[in-house]
Order: structure tokens, then sequence, then C-alpha cells
């Protein structure tokens, strides 16, 4: 398979593109997609079957850890982060936010900092040319959440807290200023002002892993909330018939929704109503954790004990394989399920796992394939129901 060329003005890539299917080139130089036209036929013997799919980068804003490295592990150093960076790629991701649970305040700060350096030392080594690490910001999913279990989820309870505007501060600090997404439920008093702060500061506060009520969901939304985190998912097994939580977040229009389409933790059903209610305010994250993309086994973790990861990527409790122990799969299976189930195209769940989170948060490369815009590229087939990525690029330049 023969994808690329490299021409004087640049590179230039050869495939179809991921949302109409049409034969395309695709030219970039200088970090900067400059040109996006009609290819001609394809010469020789190869037909436009075996060319790969072109798709803008996908952005992960929930990824707890993948490939054995884990964001939350208490020695987490800088050459893990560089090398998680090297795993996302690998996976067509070029933009993530690396998330941060609930825990210790040492342990958080400890997080943030090794994030940080590990940026830092990447922005130096590039010399002023900007960063071609694909960290955009950090995810920090608590400790500002419900204690009620259920809502809580796996977090431990032991450090759950209202939200605390000296003790964030300080974590920001800690994390040089880059903390871009938080993830906080609604039902403490004073959330409604912690919220305002944090979006006067340039912070997405999402709701999540949440027991509010209707009330306090609109007074957060109100206040600058703007996303639902991993909707469907950190509940109560059983609710009301109506109202709760997750009909008030469907039906709250200035919240965009992030949901795990792995097809474990979501029925189709489910997704179909979160995709015909958003619309394309509907975000795919993979809320992956440390033994995504390790091989089938039973393992041993420090929040579950002994954990199953199946041959199909489901992560349960080996004693109760019922229940789930997190995520395990990349973007790409989100992707490719929302597409097998029939749920939406396959343009249309890429765009839910790159060009939708991009607009919520604002980057530069949320117009996608459009000339001027990032070349953050990714290049795949998708056979039998399943992504494979052949190409990635981050500005332009192929990382894997």
């Amino acid at each position: 398979m023969n994808s690329g060329s490299i021409q004087s003005s640049g590179l230039s890539l050869r495939g179809r593109h991921y949302r109409t299917g049409e034969m395309i080139v695709l030219s970039m130089a200088g970090g900067i997609i400059t040109e996006c036209r009609p290819a001609a036929a394809v010469p020789g013997n190869e037909s436009e079957e075996e060319l790969p799919w072109i798709a803008p980068g996908l952005v992960d804003l929930q990824i707890n850890g993948y490939g054995g490295i884990d964001m939350n592990a208490p020695d987490l150093s800088e050459e893990d982060v560089i090398a998680f960076m090297e795993r996302m790629w690998a996976e067509g991701v070029t933009t993530f936010y690396p998330t941060l649970i609930t825990g210790a305040d040492e342990l958080i700060v400890r997080g943030f900092e090794i994030i940080d350096r590990a940026c830092s030392r990447i922005e130096r080594e590039r010399d002023g040319a900007g960063p071609m690490h694909s960290i955009a910001g950090i995810h920090l999913e608590g400790p500002f959440i419900s204690p009620e279990d259920g809502p809580r989820g796996a977090h431990n309870r032991a450090y759950v807290r209202a939200p605390d505007d000296e003790r964030f501060e300080a974590w920001h600090q800690a994390a040089g200023g880059r903390i871009r997404i938080v993830t906080m439920s609604p039902e403490w008093p004073g959330s409604d002002e912690f919220i305002t702060r944090c979006v006067e500061n340039g912070i997405v506060v999402a709701v999540g892993h949440t027991a509010a009520t209707g009330s306090q969901i609109e007074q957060a939304a109100s206040a600058g909330a703007r996303l639902s985190t991993h909707l469907g998912n950190g509940a109560h097994p059983m609710l009301p018939r109506h109202p709760h939580y997750i009909w008030d977040q469907l039906a709250e229009d200035r919240l965009w929704a992030s949901v795990i389409a792995d097809g474990f933790h979501l029925p189709d059903t489910f997704l179909k109503v979160a995709r015909k209610v958003k619309g394309d305010r509907l975000i795919l994250v993979s809320d992956a954790v440390s033994l995504g993309g390790m091989p089938p086994g039973v393992y041993n973790t420090p929040v579950g004990g002994n954990v199953t990861l199946t041959e199909q990527g489901r992560l349960h409790l080996t004693d109760q394989p019922a229940l789930l122990a997190g995520s395990a799969l990349p973007l790409t299976s989100g992707i490719a399920h929302m597409a097998s189930a029939g749920i939406c195209s396959l343009g249309e769940a890429w765009d839910m796992a790159s060009t939708a989170p991009a607009r919520l948060m604002k980057l530069q490369t949320r117009e996608g394939l459009q000339p001027g815009s990032p070349a953050d590229i990714a290049l795949f087939t998708f056979q039998e129901g399943r992504i494979q990525i052949q190409e990635t690029y981050k500005r332009g330049k192929r990382m894997f």
C-alpha cells in the first residue's frame, strides 16, 4: 500500500476521504494542510478499495492509561508520558487529555508535575517550533464528584470532596496551568461559583459522576458547564422512571455529551438516543485504563484486584464477570462499533472522535481536512468491522 509521496512543496497523501469515500490527494507543508482535492484515477493495478481512508487525527478527551502505562500511577515518569504519546500515535490519536482521577493530594500533584515536565521538555527540544507532543491539556476527573455509591463509580470515597478553590488553584499551578477539563458534580454547595471561576480561566467544566437534581444540572449549565462526562455511566444501577439526572443531561441543550461506545459500557439503544438528541455535540471517548491494548488474560490491579481482559477487549472483575473493570479499547473501537451497529456512518462516527471534541475545546484542528488546518492526519483501513491505523501525522510529521 503506497499512500504517500514526497514533493518539492511537502508531502502528499493519496486515499479515500473518510466522509465521502471520494479519492483525494491531501498535501501538507510547514505542518499545515495546503490542499485537499479530488484525485485522478488510481495508477497501475491498485484499486480504490486497497487505498486507505484519510481522516483528521483523533482527539481523546478522557484517557487514564494505555499499553501498560497508567497516568495515575504513583511512579509515573516523564519517560512514561512520552512513551504514552507514541502509543496514542499508533492508535491514530494526535491530541489527547491525560486524565487524573480522585486520589490523595500528593498523588494528584505529582501526576500534574510529571505531565507538565514531560510537555515542557518536548517544547524546549522543539526550540520554539511549536509543540510536537499531543497533550492539549489535562483532564481532572474528580474529586469534586458525588460521594454516593453508583455515581461515584470506582473513585475512592475517602478522597471525594466538595469543590475547593484553594486546592484546585494549587493543583493548577502544579500542572503548569495545563488543566483544561474538570469533571465534577454540581450537587455540592458552591458548585455554581466554582464552575464560573473555572470557565473564566478557560477550563471546560463537565458534569459527571453525579447524583444532581434537574435544577442543579440546569444551574450548572447556566454557570458555564458545557459537557456531560461518559453519559450513561457513573450512575446508580436503578433510577426513577423520571425525572433523573441522565434524562436531565440529555435534555439540556447547552451540554455536549461524551460516551464510551466500546460495545460494553452502553447498549446500542442508548447510543442511538444520544446520537439523535445531541447530534453533532456527541463525542466519543475511550476512557481507557492502563490495560488497554494489552494481551488478553488475568491481571492484578490496585483498584479492582484480579480482572480479566477478554479477546474482545472487555475488561471485567474476574470473580464477577458481569461487572466491568474499566475500558480497555482505543477510540477506533468506538468508531467502528458506532458504524457497524448502524447508529451512524463511518465518517460521522469519526467526526465524533475528532472534529467534534476539537470544536468543543476550540482546537485549531476543528476544521478537519480543510486547507489551512494543522496537518494532524490519520490513515486507516476499515474491514470486517475493525479499524486498523496505517499512518499517523502530527503537524505534517509522520509519527507512526
